[in-house]
Formats: structure tokens, C-alpha cells, sequence
């Protein structure tokens, strides 16, 4: 029998992998993304498929079933709020919330979870701009392009931020640019790392002239 905390990190992964992008998972990524040996990844997605969570091509993509995006979008919740929490009540920065809501997403109560989210005033978003699913698993993202792939003369908004790697949310941090920062596409080629020009999606406000 599979670790209940197990799946539910698994099948987080495994959605949270295609929802800014549409590459699907392999066990080699899902492994990467996870820390963990191929080989013990591999057995466990042998779990989720066996519960119906889970498809997998043999040597392909792993892909969740109805049931797996559905326990995806209630862990996500969870993630989210609890970071949304940490950063408004607690004083936690955006670089600082990830792993503290890893450990706590498992340990909470639906009814704390709810109250939390209703102390919040029921966010939207995470602070790393990341859709916080409803209590029925639906999830609303922003139209949005990765700022390196925007046009050259474009200005748009920042609506997200990976929250990957925390070295690059502090660098983003001393750039004085956050989520709803508005940028331009020039100056931050100029300005920032190829880290940071693949870790901001914007939503663009003004495109060039064609």
C-alpha cells in the first residue's frame, strides 16, 4: 500500500508540471523534479496507475485520469493557501514558503484549511502568482507568455513567478520586480539572468507595433 502523502505529492507534481507548459511528465522529469531514483519513481507510478489515478505510456508520459487531477487540484489548494497564509500573517517571504507548506498541506484539517482561507478573504492566487484552485477543483490561470518568448518592445505585467529555484525569487526581490511589476521586454533582457527571463510569465499590456 502505497504512502498517502506520497501520492498526493506525486500526483501535485505530475499536474503542476503541465500547467505553464504542455511537455508531458516522463519518469526521468518526474524523478528530477522529485530528487528521487528512477527506479523507486517508476514503481510508485505503477501505484497511482493501479488506483486509477494515473496513466502511463510505457517509456512515455505520464498523464493523471480524472480521479488524479482531481486529488492534484485538492493538494494544490492546500499549497497555496498555506503559502498565501505565511507571507500575509506571518511574515514568511516568497522565497521562504515552499518547503514550510510541503510539510504543513498534510498535516492540516479541511475545516482549518476553509478558516484560513476565509481569514485570507479568499485569495486567487498564491504569492508566486499561482491560481489557487476552488473547493470544487476548478482553477482559472491567466493568459500569460514566459518573458523570454515575448515579443521585443513588449510591456506587460508580471502574473507569475517560479518559485523553483528561491535564489532567483531573491535576486527578482533586490530587482525590486514582484507580481503585478510592470516590465519591458528590452531592459529586463538586458537586466536579468536566463534563470530569471524562464521563470517570469507576463501578461503583455502593450505589444509592439507591427
Amino acid at each position: 500500500m502505497a504512502n498517502p502523502t506520497a501520492i498526493e505529492d506525486y500526483v501535485k507534481v505530475i499536474y503542476a508540471h503541465t500547467e505553464w507548459q504542455s511537455e508531458p511528465i516522463t519518469t526521468n522529469a518526474l524523478a528530477a523534479r522529485l530528487g528521487l531514483a528512477a527506479s523507486s519513481v517508476t514503481e510508485m507510478v505503477k501505484k497511482l496507475v493501479a488506483q486509477g489515478l494515473a496513466e502511463h505510456e510505457r517509456y512515455g508520459a505520464i498523464t493523471l485520469t480524472a480521479d488524479g487531477t482531481a486529488l492534484a487540484l485538492r493538494m494544490l489548494r492546500r499549497h497555496r493557501i498555506i503559502e498565501t497564509w505565511l507571507v500575509q500573517t506571518h511574515g514568511y517571504r516568497w522565497d521562504e514558503v515552499h518547503d514550510e507548506a510541503e510539510v504543513l498541506e498534510h498535516a492540516l484539517s479541511d475545516r482549518l484549511l476553509d478558516a484560513i482561507d476565509e481569514q485570507l478573504g479568499h485569495p486567487t492566487c498564491d504569492p508566486h502568482g499561482d491560481p489557487i484552485p476552488t473547493r470544487d477543483g476548478r482553477i482559472t490561470s491567466p493568459v500569460a507568455v514566459l518573458l523570454r518568448d515575448a515579443p521585443a518592445g513588449t510591456i506587460g505585467t508580471v502574473v507569475r513567478v517560479s518559485d523553483r529555484d528561491p535564489r532567483v525569487l531573491r535576486m527578482l526581490d533586490a530587482e525590486s520586480i514582484t507580481l503585478h511589476s510592470t516590465v519591458i521586454v528590452d531592459d529586463a533582457l538586458e537586466r536579468l539572468g536566463e534563470s530569471a527571463l524562464g521563470a517570469i510569465w507576463i501578461s503583455p499590456v502593450e505589444l509592439p507595433a507591427q
